[in-house]
């Protein structure tokens, strides 16, 4: 499966906002998602192979950045028809086994991803405490540099993220037929 790149991060780009359920039965916004310090929403899914090679560093990445005071959490786009292990089911099952310590919340009709633009799995989107998009990079370099990580950090303490990113690469979201 051919990899699909990130587009190039649109610096102070407004999130939309949603309303959304998670695996643990509850409804988030990004309101409520939101950290003091910023904001970090990912979208993964269950299958990519990006995601699941990943997903230790993910979910390290994830409590570091919470205790600095900055929101997660990751949403499911995929068409669960197509892809039944994604499946809410699946995610929630996913969710237990793996201890997320943010939300996963799925987005059945597909309407966060296409407003937020969201082209993979992973796609990261940083936000800083305004809610303006500062971040839309990789996770993390070749050599293991913790891009992601540091550059939350850094818009947590300044508003602003680094100005060279490395788009992310992942699976394709999986859109529903027309």
């Amino acid at each position: 499966m051919p990899a699909t790149p990130t587009p190039v991060c649109d610096f102070g780009w407004k999130a939309p906002a949603f309303h959304l359920p998670a695996t643990d039965g509850k409804s988030y916004s990004l309101q409520e998602i939101a950290g003091p310090k910023g904001t970090l929403i990912m979208f993964i899914c269950n299958h990519c192979p990006y995601v699941l090679g990943a997903l230790d560093h993910i979910l390290r990445d994830a409590r570091a950045l919470q205790e600095a005071g900055i929101g997660v959490a990751a949403i499911c786009s995929n068409d669960p028809v197509a892809y039944p292990a994604d499946s809410f089911d699946k995610m929630r099952e996913l969710a237990e086994a793996r201890d997320f310590p943010f939300p996963y919340l799925h987005d059945a009709d597909q309407a966060v991803a296409r407003a937020w633009d969201a082209a993979c799995t992973p796609d990261f989107f940083g936000l800083n405490a305004q809610g303006a998009l500062q971040y839309r990079g990789r996770l993390e370099s070749p050599e293991g540099a913790r891009e992601l990580h540091d550059a939350m950090l850094q818009i947590a303490r300044t508003g602003e993220g680094p100005r060279d990113q490395t788009a992310s690469i992942g699976c394709s979201i999986k859109w529903r037929a027309a």
